[in-house]
């Protein structure tokens, strides 16, 4: 399995920093919420406060594992 050396979600961070990142659930949801603004998708950034404590944390913490990227459902 190849780790991918850098990323574009979370800043441009490396891997290892972006998944460090993500481990933790307080950064992964500020993280994750300034990503999503800085998209300009700012209905996912407040569904993001809502669901990203808990289901929206698992689930990205597995995406980012597995494919590198934070888990974006919603494009709005």
């Amino acid at each position: 399995m190849a780790i991918k050396k850098s990323n574009k979600d979370y800043f441009g961070l490396s891997w290892i920093v972006s998944l460090i990142l993500a481990i933790i659930p307080i950064t992964s949801l500020v993280c994750g919420i300034l990503t999503r603004i800085k998209d300009k998708h700012y209905i996912a950034a407040i569904i993001r406060i809502f669901v990203g404590w808990n289901i929206g944390w698992i689930c990205d913490l597995i995406s980012f594992i597995l494919t590198g990227k934070i888990m974006k459902i919603l494009n709005v």
